[in-house]
């Protein structure tokens, strides 16, 4: 019974870990956004500057604990690593759940999005399990000869950083948010006919002889009119349907709406997109310029977003000479449209049909001819590096579960 529940112990904290080390890793900046919020509402904003360097090394830890435990090796570092992050979360995740100051703990990313109760019952498991492996170390057998375990350790520890290092320097490989390609906004937008509503229970609040109580519309004593009104206030008693986009809009200096103008225009419509101008790459400005004339000639749309002020905006345009028009929207918005600042969505009747970072601007060329079937070319060569990734992962995971027999046959001259 013990083995048995060592076994599913390592393999339950082992699979969590690996797979929220994984999506986390993926969209590194969005972990690091994540942290600015905790920071926020903590009142912690000096530790702002280091969320990007606690995104990375929270993703690659772990990831890295989790690939220790699946395959057995430096079992001491793996199963402590493991009781130490549920030791600290669990609490952590009680405290959220109570006081509720960031609404998603973001401890799967982007890719499932849990409550901060369904958050703090999912780590009770996990602290039992680690607690549970703690206890049993012992029991757990090493798969490698302890002189091979630093080499393959550190392999992981290489491939535990690859995740994130990718995230940062190029868009996420695997684009959990509702702006992905193919997304049509509009539609994501739309409230079905139908569908359910928010529903939500009033609390009344009344006093009488210096009393007061809480009631409900059903039970509220209508006939007694001594008591005396206080307050009220809605509680959420179920969620109903929300469109996978609610917030995008985007407006001009003046305060008018563009969004429909933008999402209908007749063709295609490049949004070249900086939450904040005074932390984008301004190297790129030169490209993004260049890119703007020749989209002018072709009659394809072009608008910069932002959401920095106005006077940024002013300061932003002297000194680098840009002459693109800007249209402003909420950062949060922005940050959730795309992971670079700046980065470039490309529009076709409302629908994503591409996304750059600043590192990949396309040349002007790329938007002569047949954008779209270019476009879809991209994709292609996008999901055959992605499944490319996974086979060359796969294939050294296999290669290390070989080794051990491998060496044995070396060994004995076979």
């Amino acid at each position: 019974m013990v083995r048995f529940l060592t076994w599913i112990s390592r393999y339950i904290l082992a699979l969590t870990f690996i797979f929220s080390g994984f999506v986390k890793g993926v969209d590194p900046l969005g972990s690091a956004y994540k942290f600015g919020d905790y920071f926020m509402a903590f009142g912690l904003n000096f530790l702002e500057p280091f969320a990007l360097h606690l995104s990375f090394i929270l993703c690659a830890a772990e990831l890295f604990i989790g690939l220790l435990l699946l395959f057995r090796v430096k079992n001491l570092v793996a199963v402590w690593g493991a009781f130490l992050f549920m030791s600290v979360f669990t609490p952590l995740t009680l405290v959220l759940a109570i006081y509720n100051p960031v609404s998603d703990c973001g401890c799967f990313g982007d890719a499932l999005i849990l409550t901060n109760w369904e958050t703090f019952f999912k780590n009770l498991p996990m602290l039992a399990a680690s607690i549970f492996m703690l206890v049993y170390r012992k029991r757990i057998v090493p798969t490698f000869p302890k002189v091979y375990s630093h080499i393959i350790a550190l392999g992981l520890l290489i491939i535990s950083f690859i995740p994130s290092f990718n995230g940062y320097n190029n868009l996420p490989l695997i684009d959990f948010r509702p702006f992905s390609k193919g997304t049509n906004i509009q539609e994501a937008m739309v409230f079905p006919e139908g569908a359910p509503l928010d529903e939500y229970k009033t609390i009344l609040y009344y006093q009488k002889d210096g009393v007061e109580k809480e009631f409900t519309q059903d039970n509220f004593p209508w006939q007694d009119s001594t008591w005396q009104f206080v307050d009220s206030k809605s509680v959420l008693v179920k969620k109903g349907y929300q469109p996978a986009i609610t917030d995008f809009s985007l407006t001009n200096f003046d305060g008018w709406d563009q969004t429909d103008s933008i999402l209908n225009y007749n063709g295609y419509f490049i949004l070249a997109i900086s939450h904040r101008l005074d932390k984008a790459n301004e190297e790129s400005f030169a490209q993004l310029n260049e890119l703007y004339f020749k989209a002018k000639e072709l009659g394809i749309g072009f608008a910069y977003v932002t959401a920095s002020p106005l006077n940024e905006i002013d300061d932003f345009i002297s000194r680098t000479g840009v002459a693109f028009p800007f249209l402003l929207a909420d950062e949060i918005l922005l940050k959730t449209i795309i992971r670079s600042n700046p980065g470039i969505l490309l529009l076709k009747d409302g629908t994503i049909i591409e996304k750059w970072h600043y590192k990949n601007i396309p040349t002007s060329t790329f938007f002569e001819g047949d954008i779209l079937s270019k476009s879809i070319a991209n994709q292609q060569g996008n999901s055959t590096m992605l499944w490319a990734s996974i086979l060359i992962l796969v294939l050294v995971l296999g290669k290390i579960l070989v080794a051990p027999f491998s060496i044995v046959r070396i060994e004995k001259g076979l």
